[in-house]
């Protein structure tokens, strides 16, 4: 199937061939009949991606100061090489789509195969959506009117905030899309309303509805229109639609609105806002957010939890098909709103003549491909790179999320591995990263890498509580793995990867496991590895990450998904300490800090101690609360009357080090390439496992053991 996707360093819209997204269990699979492109919020994305380095930056201030934090921590040589990695990596476009289910996930409720739906899909001949993203069309509504649902939810959440009555006076700034569906809500709603905008066709429009206008372009005052509209009182809200970076829309609506007036922000606007509008008034202002309560909320979208009815009357869900209602009560008609319907196919020209067209309402894109040409879970890409070797052993990779596509793809293409295919579970991911990086095929069907009998490695770069299951099927299947970090979250998956690498064992097969602990491959590692070796007797570490504060809410804090912060990422120290010690670990403690009702995550602010049989000790600093702006990792070996330190993987200093004094590079290099190409290596030269697999079992065991003394205190 294909897909439109966007190239966020050129702006270039381009259709990208990709494998139909697998199902998932609180999803529904719709093969789409039309799309619709939001022409105001995507010409807004094609113009970010056409502007200049500079343009961008001053788009987005805090992304600047992001980068400027990781020059100092990492250095300039890095941060550059992450920017234009993080550019580099197309988007999807559209939200707007319209299609046929064609799978319905075993957790769905209320959907069935066949079900002609309305969804927040990309514009894709075949989409896969949350079920609380999308909501059944009704018969009389047509395809090409259900595809403006979406933009209708999101004028339709503005007008919710704002609370209007019957009768009330109601100014709409910024007639597009958005603002002509809000118009049109707030009529029905029994309102008076003013549009005000600088497009005349677009208030005329509006004014055919039964709207009063304010056209801008005729140097119109909005301030006086709102005021004449209210009779003199000040109108009872203001909805801003508009996009623009000016202040003047905020200015203007507290200007003309009564006292103790609404105004909520739909659109995009400059915010330096005048106290003395808003106080002498004691005007309420609001941003609204998208289509309404459960946007942003995973266990709302993704895991298809819905807020009950009593306590959450208006949901993104119920907001569609509140629209949707309307729509078939001929309350609300888009038919004058569709300016241009195009084959799908001719979408990347449509794209291209946004910025021309300032005319244009709505786009609708048909899609009339054959059914079959949808199916195929498996997809070529194109030809493979120069430089790759199909002599070599071909390695699969599952998973395409930012560190496979910015590390681990990148460094077996840099050695010519022979890789393929790039399997994901929504397939756009793996087809991107295989087109970008000259691979054959990319997938959605884990079984095909099984069952290829050509295929005899895998890398799984998946979310964190499929490692253990994926490795195993891996493994069984008689496949080598590398599997990044962590190989597990709690025991009963640990246990079900080291029985069935002891069954390949017992049997004879050579196969390989390695998880990517990539630390102990740095050059910094390595050097102080070799100066450590010469040491008779126990050293004293002492390790600090400076994790950074992450959100409650993000998955990696999940138990269930992430396993939490110390098996998911404190787990490279705990590797990192055992290599450098060259010993088993005997004891393992572990504190963190006291419960406080300042601190909702107190798990990721804690201390690891660990003991050696040759009697070295060390401690993990784990800490979430400090500043971005400290380098992130400084490991340091007191011993024989000398110390190591590694300051964040750019340099290594000796203190009192007989023969050694420092070694320090241009850009900061973690070993992660190098971790990779020593597993890809080992397998070309049938080689064992470069990290010998009690290693990876006994440093799996002993983070999970940290996590659990850590949760069961107080």
């Amino acid at each position: 199937m294909k897909q439109i996707i966007q190239d966020m360093s050129s702006g270039a819209t381009s259709l990208i061939d990709s494998p139909r997204p697998a199902p998932s269990p609180s999803s529904l699979v719709i093969d789409t009949e039309c799309s619709l492109i939001s022409v105001g919020t995507e010409r807004m994305l094609v113009d970010f991606g056409k502007a200049s380095l500079i343009s961008k930056a001053r788009q987005q201030p805090d992304k600047v100061a992001q980068v400027l934090n990781k020059v100092r921590t990492d250095g300039l040589t890095t941060t550059v090489e992450a920017v234009r990695s993080k550019l580099s990596q197309p988007i999807p476009l559209g939200y707007s789509n319209v299609g046929i289910v064609a799978d319905a996930g075993s957790d769905t409720r209320g959907f069935s195969v066949g079900d002609r739906v309305l969804s927040n899909g990309p514009h894709a001949e075949t989409v896969r959506v949350p079920q609380n993203l999308c909501a059944l069309i009704p018969d009389n509504v047509p395809d090409e009117h259900a595809a403006f649902t979406v933009v209708g939810s999101i004028g339709l959440q503005g007008v919710r905030l704002a609370q209007p009555t019957i009768g009330e006076s109601v100014v709409v700034m910024g007639a597009g899309l958005i603002g002509l569906m809000t118009i049109q809500i707030l009529l029905a709603n029994g309102c008076r309303v003013l549009a005000i905008d600088f497009d005349g066709t677009k208030l005329a429009l509006a004014e055919s509805w039964g709207a009063e206008i304010c056209n801008l372009s005729d140097a119109a005052d909005p301030v006086s229109a709102g005021m004449a509209f209210s009779a003199g009182r000040g109108v009872d809200a203001v909805l801003i639609t508009a996009s623009t970076k000016s202040d003047d829309p905020v200015r203007h609506a507290a200007q003309m609105s009564r006292k103790r007036g609404r105004i909520v922000l739909v659109g995009v606007t400059g915010l330096n806002l005048s106290r003395d509008d808003f106080y002498q008034k004691e005007l309420s202002f609001q941003v609204s957010c998208s289509y309404g309560p459960g946007r942003y909320d995973h266990s709302y979208e993704e895991d298809g939890q819905d807020y009950p009815l009593g306590f959450v009357r208006w949901t993104e869900q119920r907001n569609f098909e509140a629209i949707l209602d309307l729509m078939s009560s001929g309350k609300i008609d888009v038919s004058a709103m569709i300016s241009k319907t195009l084959p799908f196919e001719e979408a990347p020209v449509a794209f291209q003549g946004l910025a021309n067209d300032k005319g244009l309402l709505g786009v609708l894109l048909k899609y009339e491909s054959a059914p079959e040409t949808r199916l195929a879970r498996t997809v070529k890409i194109g030809t493979v790179r120069v430089g790759a070797s199909i002599n070599k052993p071909r390695i699969a990779v599952i998973g395409a999320g930012n560190y496979a596509s910015r590390i681990l793809v990148p460094a077996l293409a840099k050695i010519g591995a022979n890789i393929g295919p790039i399997v994901t579970s929504g397939g756009l991911s793996g087809a991107i990263t295989a087109k970008r990086f000259g691979v054959e095929k990319a997938g959605t069907d884990i079984d095909q890498i099984l069952s290829d009998s050509e295929i005899i490695a895998a890398v799984v770069a998946t979310q964190h509580n499929t490692h253990a299951s994926i490795t195993a099927r891996l493994l069984n299947a008689g496949k080598s793995v590398f599997v990044e970090k962590p190989l597990a979250i709690d025991r009963a998956q640990l246990e079900l990867v080291r029985s069935a690498y002891e069954k390949q064992v017992a049997v004879g097969s050579a196969v390989r496991l390695m998880v990517g602990y990539n630390r102990r491959y740095s050059p910094y590692t390595i050097k102080m590895k070799s100066l450590l070796d010469k040491v008779n007797g126990p050293k004293s570490f002492i390790m600090t990450m400076n994790a950074g504060a992450i959100p409650a809410d993000v998955w990696i804090q999940d138990r269930d998904i992430g396993g939490g912060r110390i098996i998911g990422e404190a787990c490279h120290l705990i590797d990192l300490m055992r290599f450098l010690a060259g010993n088993e670990i005997v004891e393992i403690k572990s504190q963190k800090m006291g419960e406080s009702k300042f601190e909702l995550i107190t798990e990721d602010k804690a201390i690891i101690l660990l003991r050696f049989a040759d009697g070295s000790h060390g401690s993990i600093h784990y800490l979430a609360n400090g500043a971005p702006s400290f380098p992130k990792e400084r490991i340091e070996v007191f011993a024989n009357g000398g110390i190591l330190q590694i300051d964040n993987f750019k340099n290594l200093r000796g203190f009192g080090w007989p023969g050694f004094r420092k070694k320090g590079g241009l850009k900061q290099d973690k070993g992660q390439e190098a971790c990779i190409n020593q597993f890809y290596q080992a397998i070309c030269n049938g080689m064992s496992s470069p990290i010998p697999p009690e290693e990876i079992f006994e440093v799996a065991e002993a983070t999970i053991k940290a996590a659990e003394i850590l949760r069961e205190q107080r």
